[in-house]
């Protein structure tokens, strides 16, 4: 009793799908991505110019011209209660220069705007103006809003 050979095919070689090829599909589908694009930009073209103003205050108006900034500078706001903001947060006056220094990048050359509200009281924004400028920031200005001719 022999053992017998037989082709039975099952070596798992020769066996190819002839007719089938799967063809890969190499294109990107972008509408998906044009739709979030659009909708993102409509959400941040609505929600940008609330996130621009801080601290609601009534600016004086002068006949000044406006300064060409090139960075952002620290702002300092007196509203009408006469409450301190740094940037956009409510500090006592005693902090105020000691949060200047901590966030001056460029040391006591830091460009610093005080804002006063139209109907704040002189004497707190001068103390304010009184402080930053005993401390040794040099670069200190006042807003104020362009004057309108009638």
């Amino acid at each position: 009793m022999g053992m017998s050979v037989g082709t039975s095919g099952g070596g798992g070689r020769g066996h190819r799908r002839r007719g089938r090829k799967q063809v890969l599909i190499s294109e990107i589908n972008v509408t998906p991505f044009v739709d979030v694009m659009l909708v993102l930009l409509i959400i941040f073209m609505v929600a940008a110019p609330l996130l621009t103003v801080g601290v609601p205050i009534d600016l004086p108006e002068t006949q000044a011209r406006a300064l060409n900034a090139e960075t952002q500078p620290i702002t300092v706001s007196i509203n009408e209660e006469g409450r301190i903001f740094l940037q956009e947060t409510e500090i006592p006056i005693e902090e105020v220069v000691a949060k200047l220094e901590a966030i001056a990048q460029t040391g006591y050359e830091e460009r610093i705007y005080v804002r006063g509200d139209r109907n704040a009281d002189y004497g707190t924004v001068m103390r304010v103006m009184a402080r930053i400028s005993a401390a040794g920031f040099r670069n200190l200005g006042l807003v104020t809003l362009q004057e309108q001719d009638s």
